[in-house]
Parts: structure tokens; C-alpha cells; sequence
């Protein structure tokens, strides 16, 4: 049964990268809209999962208030879905286009300077399509994929991140650490998405008002290499071009242990990521229990699909 589900879920996504960016946009923009309305009436475990997630951040919201945001929520995911599974279709214009990203010379003077710089972002609106965005502006950059099952699947997500202009590195392994920081010491671009530990050996964070685990890879790697870290938020509109913001970078305490100033850089990368949050609750799509609070039991964690 774990083998027929594994190749139906690599046979889905693959037809969505062969079929969906074929379509028009308009009818793709429909198509994602109608699945998410649909999967959000359901209230499976994911939809009540991004509730329960989203009453942390908006914590004064009613059940209606709640239930809103949780379908804004679920349009907002799908359009992640039908703008990713259309990117390799898109032109260098249409990529151009479709972003805006404020305060960007925090990391350009950084890179202009020969710096290298730590992006670090939460799991918002589309960070595809802004790396997809920083290549086209000839901004090359490394980042790192967790692994997925069927093997076939992480496949096709490194070979549509690569097409995309990624350097993509496995997460597990144990080199993609020392990878990284020869980048960032030859003073180029590392992306992480870090509001969530995949290691369970993260560090603690005040995030919400509760407690939760985020990487220690990005202070980590700030530390070793002279690199700056900088948060950043991503949203979407009502109009095609997704927004974004740099937040300035994260200061490397003067004094402590590594552990200790890797605490201290974790929890203001986690503040930076709480505010753009908290400002577009709607485009943060984490369908996965995330606070320690909710860790137990895990045997119903649902599944919000690779990101």
C-alpha cells in the first residue's frame, strides 16, 4: 500500500508540472481557487491544523474570523501550487514581473561588497518564485531540499528547483553544512526556509507567545563564515505580483557560547519571521504541527505536501 500511494503521489505531481502549466492562466488561477475552496469545506486535518496554527498569530479571532482566514489560507497555498507548477513555463518577464521585494539592498550592497548573506524565511506565499526571481536577476544561490519519499518525487523537486537556477543540496547527509559555508565564505547567496525543525534538534524560541523549534543553521552559519543573516517575508496580493520584505540583518552577539549566541540570532530571526506573520497570517502556510505544545501525538500530522 506505502508503494502504490508512494507512485500515486509522484504520478499527481508530475502531472501537475506536465498539465497544469500548460493552461492558461486565468483557468489555472480558477482551477487552484475551486481545489482549495473544496479540500477547505472538507475540514480534513491540514485545513484544522493551519486553524489551530493561525489562532496562536491571531489569538483574539473568533471561530469566524478563524474559519476566514483559514480559507484565505488554503487559496493562498494552492496559488503557491499552480504558480510553482507554471514557473518552468514562465518568461523572464513574467518572473521580473511578479515580484517586488522591499528593502533588497540590504542584501545587494551586502553580496556588492563581497559578503555573503543568509536568507532566511518562513513558510510563506511563494519562495520559489523569488528564488526564481534573484536568479533571474543574476543572483545565483544555494539552498537545501528536505528528502522526500518516493525518492523519485525529491527528484523531480531538485530537477524543477535546478531548472529554476538553484544550486539544490540534500538535507540529510551531512555535507550540505560545509557546502554552504564555502558560498557564504566566497561571499555568495545561501536561501533557507527555517520556521520549522526538521532535525528535532533545533533550537528553542519564543515564537507567538509559546514555545517552538527553529534551525540553529542560520546563526550557525552566520557565525563560521562572516556572513550576514537576514530575514525575510513573503506575501501575496490581490494582484499578480507577490510582495516581499529584507529585514535588517541579524546582529552576532559579542559575547557567549556558540550555542548561546546561536540562541540569541534564532529567536530574532524568529521575532522578524513573527512580524511578517502577523501582517499576512493568511500567506503562512504551515499545515504541520509546529509548537512544542502540539507535538504529541504525531500520529495524525497531516500532510501540507513538499516545500
Amino acid at each position: 500500500m506505502s508503494a502504490a500511494k508512494d507512485r500515486m503521489t509522484d504520478a499527481l505531481y508530475g502531472l501537475g508540472w506536465g498539465v497544469v502549466k500548460k493552461l492558461p492562466e486565468p483557468v489555472a488561477k480558477a482551477l487552484g481557487r475551486t481545489i482549495a475552496d473544496l479540500v477547505w469545506k472538507r475540514r480534513g486535518k491540514s485545513v484544522l491544523r493551519l486553524e489551530s496554527n493561525l489562532a496562536r498569530v491571531v489569538p483574539d479571532a473568533g471561530p469566524e474570523r478563524l474559519a476566514e482566514l483559514s480559507k484565505a489560507g488554503m487559496r493562498s497555498y494552492m496559488r503557491y501550487w499552480m504558480e510553482s507548477f507554471r514557473l518552468p513555463s514562465w518568461s523572464r518577464e513574467r518572473v521580473s514581473d511578479g515580484v517586488e521585494i522591499k528593502d533588497i539592498a540590504f542584501m545587494t550592497d551586502a553580496l556588492a561588497a563581497g559578503r555573503g548573506v543568509v536568507l532566511a524565511l518562513p513558510h510563506m506565499a511563494n519562495w520559489d518564485l523569488a528564488g526564481a526571481w534573484l536568479t533571474r536577476q543574476g543572483v545565483p544561490f544555494t539552498t537545501v531540499a528536505e528528502r522526500l519519499e518516493p525518492a523519485t518525487l525529491y527528484d523531480r523537486f531538485v530537477a524543477y528547483r535546478e531548472g529554476l537556477g538553484m544550486e539544490v543540496l540534500p538535507h540529510t547527509g551531512g555535507s550540505a553544512f560545509g557546502t554552504l559555508a564555502r558560498r557564504l565564505r566566497d561571499g555568495g547567496l545561501v536561501c533557507l526556509v527555517a520556521d520549522r525543525d526538521l532535525s528535532e534538534s533545533g533550537v528553542e524560541v519564543d515564537f507567538f507567545g509559546d514555545t517552538a523549534r527553529m534551525p540553529a543553521g542560520p546563526g550557525l552559519l552566520a557565525q563560521q563564515t562572516g556572513a550576514l543573516l537576514m530575514p525575510v517575508a513573503l506575501w501575496f496580493d490581490d494582484s499578480q505580483v507577490m510582495r516581499g520584505r529584507v529585514y535588517p540583518p541579524v546582529d552576532v552577539p559579542e559575547t557567549g557560547t556558540r550555542a548561546e549566541k546561536t540562541s540569541v540570532m534564532t529567536q530574532a530571526m524568529a521575532d522578524a519571521f513573527a512580524t511578517g506573520i502577523a501582517e499576512h497570517p493568511e500567506d503562512w502556510h504551515m499545515l504541520q504541527r509546529l509548537w512544542l505544545a502540539d507535538l504529541e501525538p504525531r500520529a495524525d500530522e497531516p500532510v501540507g505536501g513538499p516545500r
